[in-house]
């Protein structure tokens, strides 16, 4: 149970250079808020739901049912 990268890598890859190029900010939002920022304010509310299971918005990290926290969120590899 928890958050883990989605397992396409190559997608992966591609979400972390748009975040990179967008200076932290979700590549698939045109918004940059505290509420764009990566992890974004939507997946942390999902998160925050025990029941919720999928992926964030850009389909970086997928969420299995149970706690979960920003911790657990995997880092750069």
């Amino acid at each position: 149970m928890g958050v883990r990268l989605n397992e396409d890598r190559q997608l992966v890859a591609m979400i972390r250079e748009g975040i990179r190029k967008k200076e932290g900010y979700c590549p698939c939002r045109f918004e940059r808020s505290e509420d764009t920022l990566c992890v974004c304010k939507e997946f942390r509310e999902q998160m925050a739901d025990p029941n919720f299971e999928g992926y964030c918005h850009c389909r970086l990290y997928y969420k299995t049912p149970g706690a979960a926290t920003l911790e657990e969120i995997p880092q750069e590899q």
